[in-house]
């Protein structure tokens, strides 16, 4: 049940899933459970109840949140209407849940925690990747997470059709400023990372100038150059002065308000913090039915 609600397009590992949710739970039934219904609703009582979206928006996080009530009562039963990825109107129901009445109410918080954030960050993404439509752009993410959520923060961009930048410190080189200015320059610092770097290890470096640009370009050891803080006429001027030798990112400054514009410099990627950071949760409810 829970692999088919996994968005056909976006891999999300079982082990991510199984982590969160035990991590979450422990965090609100402490020692004791959920004392409020242990003491209000009798043991043997049965429930059936609702996930709906209150907002319209992408849907991540359907699997989180039927391992949630699985991990609380493994007899529940959860029918899926909706898949993660799938737009959504505002009312739309996304999953039935029924059995023990007190696992139903003790998940419900971390359930609808868990769904509400991932469909933020995955409909934050698509209003991006709606803006660029027509485009070589693509819109992806940053190591700006919350803390223990980024696999799945990461996931849910992948549902809101955007693409995930590296996960972590271990999985790319990226050249930052202070990078350069420890190191001792451009051309010293993509030296040394040349010499280290595995044959299947990008390489990028940012660059908050043209002049710092030609240099890397006339080193000719990067992979990629991230292009930070560059107003629109500078990026145009920096895809002419690559000619699609590497694969350049724009940071710094992406907002909807702005992205349109980016997509039209030519640039391969544009990445966004606030996707992650700063995305509201989409707004989900559990209804119980009566």
């Amino acid at each position: 049940m829970i692999a088919s609600l996994i968005c056909p397009d976006a891999f999300l590992s079982p082990l991510e899933i199984d982590k969160a949710v035990e991590r979450a739970l422990e965090e609100d039934l402490g020692c004791a459970g959920d004392v409020t219904s242990i003491a209000t609703v009798p043991e043997q009582t049965q429930a059936r109840a609702v996930l709906v979206a209150r907002a319209a928006g992408i849907i991540a996080g359907l699997p989180l949140a039927a391992a949630t009530f699985l991990k609380l009562a493994a007899a529940i039963e959860i029918t899926a209407d909706q898949r993660d990825g799938a737009r959504v109107a505002a009312g739309t129901t996304l999953m039935r849940v029924a059995g023990p009445a007190r696992a139903v109410l003790a998940a419900e918080r971390t359930a609808l925690n868990l769904l509400g954030r991932l469909s933020g960050v995955a409909t934050a993404t698509e209003a991006f990747v709606r803006r660029a439509a027509g485009t070589k752009l693509r819109i992806c993410c940053t190591r700006k997470t919350t803390p223990g959520l980024r696999a799945l923060e990461k996931y849910a961009v992948r549902c809101g059709g955007g693409f995930n930048h590296r996960f972590g410190l271990d999985d790319a080189i990226l050249i930052k400023d202070n990078h350069i200015a420890v190191a001792g320059g451009i051309h010293a610092v993509l030296e040394r990372a040349r010499r280290v770097a595995g044959h299947l290890v990008k390489i990028e470096i940012e660059v908050d100038t043209l002049d710092q640009l030609a240099e890397v370009l006339a080193v000719g050891l990067a992979d990629a150059v991230l292009l930070d803080n560059m107003d629109h006429a500078t990026l145009r001027r920096a895809v002419a002065m690559t000619g699609g030798r590497l694969t350049l990112e724009a940071s710094g400054g992406v907002t909807l308000e702005s992205i349109a514009e980016i997509a039209k410099t030519g640039v391969d990627y544009a990445s966004s913090g606030w996707i992650t950071h700063s995305a509201p949760n989409l707004d989900v409810a559990l209804d119980i039915e009566m």
